[in-house]
């Protein structure tokens, strides 16, 4: 404002300058806005030029100085003064005189095509503030205070400045009574009108031809809440914890499970979903597992790799049918970021000397357990392994296993390695019927990755190529130790792909100058593994290894998703910080909502299970925003609300907050905030008449006038 000018000695009166540049817009069209506050004031007014002097009693002619002084800034801040801002100006000092209507009513929140959203009353203000400073708001209040909208308002700024990925309106859909499976038309017309206004806000503040790219792409996700829920798996899905694999329908609430950094973390929820369409969703590398077309997952573009975008997270349904770009696979799946960490286990052999068994060894216990290499120092390394264990060479290829006998040992003692492959099961054992213990399968990284390095050095190595960085390939004529070997590769965050070669029809080999054919198909492994992660010992084959740039990135990409039927369902969520937890074949997915803006809108019609449900879908880099009017609870049979009991539930929980807007915040028709006030005192007066006879509350009097009292 002006500086004062001049200050009647007189008491009750004021006289002071108004900028030239702000008088127009302070008068307002034919002095309209002057007019309405010579109405709402007692004070009287008097303008001559842009001189205005006030007159009255000195506590009136106070509060009129302080009015037209906070017009006087909006004004000069170049903001446009019409007469809702004259009497929310009037209305804010009424109610409360130490705030401030000039930085109220000149907040941006965001601005498009020149027009501004900002709040327009104190108690909005507070409630955009709150929304700021808390991961959980409440707004509740009467239709028509802006509950909604600021907050989709909010929501569209924090995209903006990529505070979060995405933005998620949602709201149940209840009406009156009303069932989507009775209404006509298809799903999308069903839930049509009960998402149009989230739609319409939404049209305000985004460029409309850019929405459907947006929700394409999964950064604005508009559902009925009912839809939001069905995250789930099939109840036997198996999911990775400490003690190996258990079905997710098995896990309750405390149990550990593996997350994307290979470690431990607690389940925080479990969510019977009930049966629900399921697909198989398969990766590039065969990896496959079950999930309902609502389930989420984190993927990303090539285009995004590029961009050095972050991951972004789509439903199941929102990838089908795009799962190809120019012929390329869109969408990439994370991996682990480190090996998975199980609990080390007490191994009978060391696993590296095992590894190298598995490759080269002979274990079928018709003769002495044996070796064979064309590799001195492969011999060497197995005989350190196995100490006190004698590798005796035996002739150019072959060494033979022997037990170092002590004095006085009886001559029928059993080899100590014959003894531990009985023990493992694998004693008599050929080429085409090898495994990997289950001991040795879940147990520490060092020892999985041991175990790797033997089978890479005796049976793989790496395979280089001009221009690319360097294959790690595996070869073995044992399905089951196939599935093995791609099982401790993608423990270890790496990628196994295989292919068969049919012995039907292939050359046959040499062996002492005769042919000998093949009897067993052959498994060819690609072996991609993380940097860190070092898959040879010998030393020949690890130089070689990193002179050629070592093996690249590994990646998995979505190959297909399959309808697969019909089937019971569960959806978990977990304390791991992206929220990602390792179901079969080390796929990573989740349930949950990161670095996400969340809106539940009428959320009045929630149940208290369903307002749960939806709280505990919070993710880390969240915010959720819960609006919703109480006293328009359309619930069918008497249910609770779920937003009436909600407060009595989380009130004084560190980083929840309840906004309350009443009739004064009304910003649409003034009309609107006189007919709330008026159905508030009916309701007073209703429950004033009925307690003269019997007491009855607001829902015991609605079912006396169902009832026809």
């Amino acid at each position: 404002m002006a500086e004062e000018t001049q200050q009647s000695i007189k008491e009750g009166q004021s006289r002071f300058a108004v900028p030239d540049g702000a008088v127009l817009s302070l008068l307002g069209s034919r002095d309209e806005n002057l007019r309405l506050a010579e109405e709402l004031l007692d004070a009287d007014v008097h303008v001559r030029g842009n001189e205005i002097t006030l007159s009255g009693a000195p506590a009136d002619v106070a509060f009129a100085e302080r009015v037209f002084s906070e017009l006087v800034t909006l004004a000069s801040r170049g903001q446009a003064i019409d007469q809702n801002t004259v009497r929310r100006t009037v209305a804010m000092l009424s109610a409360n005189a130490d705030s401030s209507p000039a930085e109220v009513l000149s907040l941006d929140i965001i601005s498009r095509r020149g027009r501004t959203i900002r709040p327009k009353t104190l108690n909005q203000k507070h409630y955009v503030d709150a929304i700021d400073k808390n991961t959980v708001v409440f707004g509740i209040g009467p239709a028509g205070t802006g509950k909604t909208y600021l907050a989709m308002a909010k929501a569209v700024q924090a995209l903006q400045s990529k505070q979060v990925n995405r933005i998620i309106l949602t709201r149940p859909a209840v009406e009156a009574g009303e069932r989507l499976g009775y209404l006509p038309g298809t799903l999308y017309e069903k839930i049509d009108p009960y998402l149009r206004p989230l739609y319409d806000a939404l049209h305000d503040m985004v460029d409309p031809e850019s929405i459907p790219r947006l929700t394409q792409a999964g950064t604005i996700e508009v559902a009925p809440l009912a839809y939001m829920r069905g995250r789930a798996q099939p109840i036997f899905t198996p999911v990775l914890t400490p003690d190996g694999y258990r079905p997710i329908g098995s896990l309750q609430v405390g149990d550990l499970v593996i997350g994307s950094n290979g470690e431990p973390t607690p389940v925080l929820g479990v969510y019977p979903q009930g049966e629900k369409d399921v697909y198989r969703v398969t990766a590039q590398d065969g990896s496959s597992t079950l999930a309902c077309g609502e389930h989420l997952w984190t993927v990303r573009t090539a285009s995004d790799r590029r961009r050095n975008k972050p991951w972004r997270v789509l439903e199941t349904k929102e990838m089908i049918g795009n799962l190809r770009a120019a012929h390329a696979r869109r969408y990439e799946l994370p991996l682990l970021s480190a090996p998975v960490c199980l609990p080390e286990r007490e191994v009978p052999m060391n696993p590296y000397a095992l590894g190298l068994l598995l490759g080269d060894g002979c274990i079928t216990g018709s003769t002495t357990p044996s070796f064979s290499t064309s590799d001195p120092a492969l011999a060497f390394a197995l005989q350190v392994a196995l100490e006190p264990i004698a590798v005796m060479r035996k002739n150019q290829v072959d060494y033979t296993l022997n037990r170092v006998k002590a004095p006085g040992d009886v001559v029928t003692l059993e080899n100590p390695v014959t003894a531990v492959m009985r023990q493992l099961e694998l004693h008599g054992t050929r080429s085409h019927a090898k495994f990997v213990p289950e001991l040795y399968l879940h147990n520490s990284a060092d020892v999985r990755l041991a175990l790797l390095q033997g089978l890479l050095d005796s049976d793989g190595g790496p395979v280089t190529q001009a221009g690319r960085t360097c294959r790690i390939q595996y070869t073995t004529t044992s399905e089951r130790l196939r599935d093995d070997v791609v099982t401790l590769v993608r423990s270890l965050g790496g990628v196994a792909y295989w292919r068969c070669r049919p012995a039907e029809g292939r050359k046959p080999g040499m062996a002492k100058g005769r042919e000998v054919g093949y009897r067993h198909d052959a498994y060819v492994l690609d072996i991609s593994l993380p940097e860190g992660v070092e898959p040879f010992r010998l030393k020949r084959k690890r130089e070689k290894y990193h002179a050629a740039g070592g093996g690249g990135r590994p990646m998995r990409f979505i190959d297909s998703i399959e309808p697969a039927g019909r089937t019971e369902t569960v959806c978990i969520q977990v304390a791991a910080q992206d929220s990602l937890y390792v179901t079969e074949d080390y796929l990573l997915t989740h349930n949950t909502l990161n670095d996400a803006f969340i809106i539940l809108d009428e959320a009045q019609n929630t149940t208290p299970e369903q307002m749960k449900m939806f709280l505990t879908r919070l993710g880390f880099g969240s915010k959720i925003v819960v609006t919703g009017d109480i006293t328009q609870v359309d619930l069918p049979g008497g249910q609770r609300s779920g937003l009436k009991v909600v407060k009595d539930i989380l009130e004084g929980v560190e980083d929840v907050h309840f906004s309350v807007l009443t009739s004064q915040d009304v910003v649409r028709h003034r009309l609107v905030g006189d007919i709330v006030d008026a159905y508030e005192k009916w309701h007073v007066e209703q429950d004033t008449i009925d307690q003269d006879g019997r007491h009855h509350g607001p829902g015991a009097r609605r079912g006396n006038q169902r009832r026809g009292r």
